[in-house]
């Protein structure tokens, strides 16, 4: 009997398929960092990867279990700091997909990772704050977002804007690098954005209904008129997940 597919496993092969070879990414750990090397030993052998930590046109024998892995140094085109990688690579423009999530995203592919509260100061939670993101958002040329749905992260407002969403890029005033959020990838499908900027739902996958997208979303949601059916992923690549990259389930649960 086949082994029933997860739905991160549909994610990873879904945001890999985004990829192009020799695309320069700014990797994330977490599934963007499964399918960044998903796609390199499928159809994109020449991605270039940079980590945050300094790892520069890595190739890991295996699958790194964080930005500061030892696998990351071996084979890489180059290592350097934390700085040098923000100032040399991201802010001058040289990063062609970035990989964002949050615990909050709105219509308009704002995000939040800072707090889940109206009260800055006394928030109901403190979030890790933006890190990186702002920064992969505003200076990354295209962003693709990894999150899994539901009324409580797909939210109406969110508590706090940490990384633009793709309004801010039509301000003449913010002089951003790049064409901001793309692609939105969840558990149930992805999204995209209209002409007014705000999210709609362009792909669902097999099984799921726009009914059930529509109840995890927390606003009403557009559906595209030429709405798609994703195929599932191929059998190479979920045995380069199951066998090779996550054999564990250390992302893949």
């Amino acid at each position: 009997m086949a082994t029933k597919l997860k739905s991160s496993e549909l994610m990873v092969c879904r945001a890999a398929s985004e990829l192009k070879d020799g695309d320069v990414v700014f990797v994330g750990i977490g599934l963007p960092n499964l399918a960044c090397n998903l796609a390199r030993y499928t159809h994109a052998p020449n991605i270039f990867m940079i980590y945050e930590s300094g790892a520069i046109g890595t190739r890991p024998d295996r699958l790194p279990v964080s930005i500061g892995d030892p696998s990351l140094v071996t084979d890489s085109a180059s290592i350097c700091s934390v700085a040098e990688v923000f100032q040399n690579y991201l802010q001058r423009g040289n990063i062609a997909v970035g990989f964002l999530g949050g615990a909050q995203i709105d219509r308009f592919g704002n995000l939040n990772t800072t707090i889940i509260g109206n009260d800055y100061l006394k928030p109901k939670v403190r979030l890790p704050g933006s890190g990186g993101a702002c920064e992969i958002a505003i200076h990354s040329q295209k962003i693709l977002i990894v999150m899994k749905m539901s009324p409580k992260t797909f939210v109406d407002k969110c508590d706090f804007i940490t990384s633009p969403g793709k309004r801010f890029y039509q301000e003449p005033r913010a002089d951003l690098v790049g064409s901001g959020p793309e692609k939105i990838i969840t558990d149930m499908g992805v999204l995209g954005f209209d002409k007014e900027d705000e999210m709609i739902l362009e792909e669902v996958y097999t099984g799921v209904s726009v009914a059930d997208v529509k109840s995890a979303c927390g606003w009403d949601l557009k559906i595209s008129d030429t709405l798609k059916e994703i195929p599932n992923p191929s059998e190479e690549s979920l045995n380069l997940i199951r066998k090779k990259l996550d054999p564990s389930g250390l992302y893949i649960r």
